[in-house]
């Protein structure tokens, strides 16, 4: 019985000894891990980044040194003055710590250095003293002058024409437009294209294709014209309008350009030409016809009453001879259109009655933002509706559009009713 007991003191001492040795390999293990973290810290706090910051400062790009580059970025005094000392003179240095509020840097007076050709020297110091002596309020009136010049010119149109004998055809290419004004305010750029008339018989429409985002718009388009004979030519006026596209409300107006081709002679070829584009001259024009509406503004409710009632002396068509008019009706917020509606055509009549009633809800208190643009259309199954005539009601309306908003503004819930000449549309 005695060996038995002894053999099961030693069985009981083992699992302790396990314990044991367990503590000592975990203690082992996470001291090992905590050295290898430690290390691959140090190592990667160690190593030169890849490149500097890359500063752009009024036009001046510091470029970052070669990737090759052995200086770190952790170097002492010394190894900077050494690195200064071995620069060359002519290298570009900027000390961003020298720099005063508004970002610049102060003037330093570098002394003369010998350069082997007198005469570019002298030069560069002629230079430097007439930029010296160009006073601040000179400074201040050139671009005064440069910016009320911007602010009046519309840019320039480029274009050729060319007849062709053989065909009887009257060729327009229209090349580019240049320096066209910012429309959208946003993006400070335009979308811009180019609608093109034949005066007087206006039979003849086209209009380019629609470049976005551009004030120089190169369009290389040609447009062919058959059945225009020759001596005809002499007789036609060229009308351009450079219009910006607007997705969401009307196309806005750039400008025109009118090239009479009295005088022209294209029997010795093409013939280049460029035009300066100026404003639209919205002139009222008698041929147009009149157009009769009644306002009432209902300032308990916010909405807006419309009504159409008549047409007179409304121009003849080319084709047909007699129009069919109707009237499109278009609620505009701030140079948005925001509703719109449209009266029913009246067929073969200059003289239409619409007696036709739109209500509108305006969006803000009061017609300030307001305007409505009546549009008379003549209706045309087989091709696209010409415009007719146009009227525009609103604050900023010249004459008796102006006139009459400003009546049912002072006066409301009561029904105001006038005539009104219509535009050339």
């Amino acid at each position: 019985m005695a060996p038995i007991a002894a053999s099961h003191q030693q069985f009981d001492e083992i699992p302790t000894v396990v314990g044991i040795f367990s503590a000592f390999g975990l203690v082992f293990s996470v001291s090992l891990f905590a050295w290898i973290c430690c290390q691959r810290k140090s190592s990667k706090s160690n190593k030169t980044p890849p490149y500097k910051f890359v500063h752009v400062l009024k036009g001046v790009d510091i470029y970052p040194e070669n990737l090759n580059s052995k200086k770190k970025f952790g170097v002492d005094d010394k190894s900077e003055a050494k690195s200064k000392s071995a620069m060359p003179k002519n290298s570009l240095h900027l000390d961003l710590e020298n720099r005063d509020l508004n970002g610049n840097f102060p003037k330093t007076t570098s002394k003369m250095q010998s350069s082997p050709d007198p005469e570019n020297s002298s030069s560069k110091h002629f230079s430097e003293k007439k930029k010296d002596s160009v006073s601040p309020d000179s400074l201040k009136s050139t671009t005064s002058l440069s910016s009320e010049e911007k602010q009046d010119k519309l840019g320039t149109l480029f274009l050729s024409l060319e007849y062709n004998f053989e065909k009887k055809a009257f060729v327009v290419s229209i090349k580019e437009a240049r320096g066209l004004p910012a429309m959208d305010e946003q993006s400070m750029t335009s979308d811009p294209y180019i609608k093109m008339t034949i005066l007087p018989e206006k039979k003849h429409k086209v209009k380019t294709r629609v470049l976005r985002k551009t004030l120089d718009p190169a369009f290389d388009e040609t447009f062919t014209f058959y059945g225009i004979p020759y001596s005809q030519i002499q007789d036609l006026t060229l009308h351009f309008m450079i219009l910006s596209f607007d997705r969401f409300s009307r196309d806005d107006v750039i400008g025109e350009v009118l090239i009479p081709l009295a005088g022209t002679e294209l029997s010795e070829g093409r013939m280049l030409m460029d035009r300066e584009i100026i404003k639209r001259n919205v002139r009222k024009s008698s041929g147009r016809g009149e157009l009769l509406i009644s306002l009432c503004y209902q300032s308990t409710t916010n909405t807006l009453t419309v009504v159409v009632l008549k047409a007179r002396h409304l121009p003849k068509s080319d084709v047909s001879g007699l129009s069919d008019p109707y009237v499109k009706v278009n609620l505009y917020h701030v140079k948005k259109r925001i509703s719109k509606k449209k009266t029913h055509v009246k067929k073969c009549t200059p003289n239409a009655v619409f007696n036709e009633l739109f209500v509108f809800d305006i969006p803000c208190e009061g017609l300030d933002d307001i305007s409505i643009e009546f549009l008379v259309l003549d209706s045309d199954r087989g091709s696209r509706n010409e415009v007719i005539g146009r009227l525009t009601l609103g604050s900023s309306a010249e004459g008796t559009g102006g006139e009459h908003w400003k009546e049912i503004c002072e006066y409301p819930r009561r029904q105001i009713a006038k005539w009104h000449m219509l535009c050339d549309g």
